[in-house]
């Protein structure tokens, strides 16, 4: 009776190790700026990220003490419309680099607390499933100025 509890307690440890997320570090950020637009309470930020590790990363929300609300966006251009979704979950499979760039993935910033002026740093975290996050400063760049 008791090998028998120890080996179902085994394949219950082993099934939850095989399901756990990617390990803290795995994530990574490249290039991160917000394109601000100057009069205008809310801004987009742009980065490269990258999954080092052979789990998948699944980015859950962002927040920004610069901004009263963010989340992940994607742009797109259907029939000549261009149009703006929420992206509720961002999937990062192992080894692969997602680009969050002008006309399609994006954060928008929204309800800003202040104006942004060029060169200013924003500080981005990003919210992992699992419960880790990760940490981004972005730079602003003005319009014209990407």
């Amino acid at each position: 009776m008791r090998s028998t509890a120890a080996f179902l307690a085994a394949c219950l440890m082993t099934l939850g190790c095989a399901a756990a997320p990617a390990p803290a570090g795995a994530l990574s950020a490249q290039e991160a700026w917000i394109r601000a637009t100057p009069g205008s309470a809310v801004a987009a930020a742009y980065l490269t990220l990258h999954n080092g590790s052979t789990q998948p990363v699944v980015v859950v929300g962002v927040r920004s003490p610069a901004a009263g609300a963010a989340m992940i966006h994607e742009s797109s251009l259907v029939n000549g419309k261009s149009s703006m979704r929420p992206h509720e979950r961002l999937r990062i499979g192992a080894g692969e680099t997602v680009r969050l760039a002008p006309g399609g993935l994006h954060i928008m910033l929204q309800s800003l607390n202040r104006t942004l002026a060029a060169e200013d740093e924003v500080p981005l975290v990003l919210l992992l499933e699992g419960g880790a996050t990760l940490e981004v400063i972005a730079r602003v760049r003005l319009l014209g100025q990407e």
